[in-house]
């Protein structure tokens, strides 16, 4: 009985929302091991559409246990507005189903006014945030000063810990001309808030342990792509947690030996939102129609997503840095249609030739995509749930991308209809 990561391979919005979903049915438990709720999912099941930010992928299927990790940055407001809206329409939501580990950092209202405040006040040179105060999160964590879940269940410890924020913030906030964070607001606030987040408080560390002990199997779900790390992404334009595979352990409170596979998240081209490094980048016609066909705009944020051509370098360098075993290659019909398709083979750097992105930043800048041509297709591919569906085409061009990135495809997806996947390699059982 293997456990499987899922991670996203490129710069998120790869589609893993449909694919952990999908793979959920096969799992007992479905843990998100970092990440905020600036992180969206869209789920279409039956029709129906799901948009979740915080919640595991798998709490819209009965039987499952989903699991918020400690890699998580929580923001209790948004849970439990998240909860109340699915709940609306008809998904259950009890400590049976969900919990959450209690030593999972809090978002709180200061995080979010420091994020959008830092962002405006170095114009151009922004990161691109999402202004959801999840970089501050977790720099409280990192800086000893986070208010975790177990401490909303004791009165004093709470005051403790926000007074020891807030010396930090407040000396921030002076140097950004703001006001001083509210103290016993905030701590009302916190108190009101509470129950509806202790309510789902467990060990999670131990709860997955004595879970891969009895033999069930683990879903763990990442948020964001591999690109985005904070060690192994576009830095200084990435989030602030590590999104590749090794930090599902970590995210959870299991050791490393419980990770049995590794699925990447890939889709057929290429997208980024916010700021930074795009290297196969379009700004002609051809992006437009990807952004138009593959309906590229931020779940959570509407954001319109950068476009380009899909781009081997990073893919293999992604599937290197994070173990990945196999990919779940989506959003294959966007391509429909395409007289000619491209895939960036190698960049140009100051003359030469190279099969990775350099870690500078000027050298990110300066590279320039070098490109292979192959055949489009005409045919559709929506819908296809097996090889002998796919136009001669289309699978020359999925068979190209698996030699170009050096890993497999072990799930193929061709519409965000959870049924419309084709399975090559069951990661489950591999």
């Amino acid at each position: 009985m293997a456990n499987v990561v899922v991670v996203g391979a490129q710069w998120g919005d790869e589609g893993k929302g449909k694919i952990v979903d999908w793979l959920s049915e096969r799992a007992d438990v479905i843990a998100r091991f970092q990440g905020g709720h600036n992180a969206g999912h869209t789920l279409v099941i039956d029709g129906n559409v799901f948009k979740l930010a915080i919640l595991p992928s798998g709490i819209v299927r009965g039987g499952k246990l989903s699991v918020i990790g400690n890699g998580v940055v929580l923001d209790p407001w948004h849970l439990v507005k998240e909860i109340a809206s699915l709940r609306e329409r008809g998904v259950s939501i009890t400590p049976e189903t969900l919990m959450i580990a209690e030593n999972t950092p809090l978002i709180l209202p200061f995080h979010g006014e420091l994020d959008r405040a830092r962002e405006e006040a170095v114009g151009v040179a922004k990161i691109g945030t999402t202004g959801r105060g999840i970089g501050p999160a977790y720099e409280d964590k990192v800086g000893r000063r986070a208010i975790r879940v177990a401490d909303l269940a004791d009165s004093a410890t709470l005051e403790s810990r926000v007074d020891r924020a807030l010396v930090h913030h407040d000396a921030l906030r002076r140097g950004l001309g703001m006001e001083p964070v509210d103290r016993a607001a905030l701590i009302k606030a916190l108190a009101e808030i509470a129950p509806a987040v202790l309510e789902y408080a467990a060990p999670v560390w131990k709860v997955l342990n004595d879970k891969r002990k009895a033999g069930k199997r683990i879903l763990f779900e990442g948020a964001q792509g591999a690109l985005l790390d904070i060690d192994f992404g576009t830095y200084p334009y990435v989030t602030s947690s590590n999104v590749i595979a090794g930090q599902a352990a970590t995210g959870v409170g299991l050791g490393p030996g419980a990770i049995d596979f590794v699925l990447g998240i890939v889709k057929a081209y290429t997208t980024r939102v916010g700021e930074g490094p795009f290297p196969a980048e379009l700004h002609d016609a051809d992006g437009e129609r990807l952004g138009e066909r593959g309906h590229e705009f931020g779940t959570n944020t509407g954001r319109k997503r950068r476009c380009g051509w899909f781009d081997a370098v990073l893919v293999r360098q992604t599937c290197a840095t994070s173990g990945v075993n196999g990919i779940a290659l989506t959003k294959l019909d966007v391509l429909d249609g395409f007289e000619t398709l491209k895939i960036c083979v190698g960049y140009e750097l100051d003359g030469a030739r190279i099969d990775y992105l350099p870690t500078a930043a000027d050298h990110q800048a300066r590279c320039k995509p070098i490109y292979e041509e192959l055949p489009g297709w005409s045919e559709s591919t929506e819908g296809a749930r097996s090889w002998a569906d796919l136009p001669a085409a289309a699978i020359k061009y999925v068979r190209r991308v698996e030699e170009l990135i050096d890993c497999p495809v072990a799930l193929l997806s061709t519409s965000p209809e959870r049924e419309d996947t084709i399975l090559v390699t069951d990661p489950f059982e591999d």
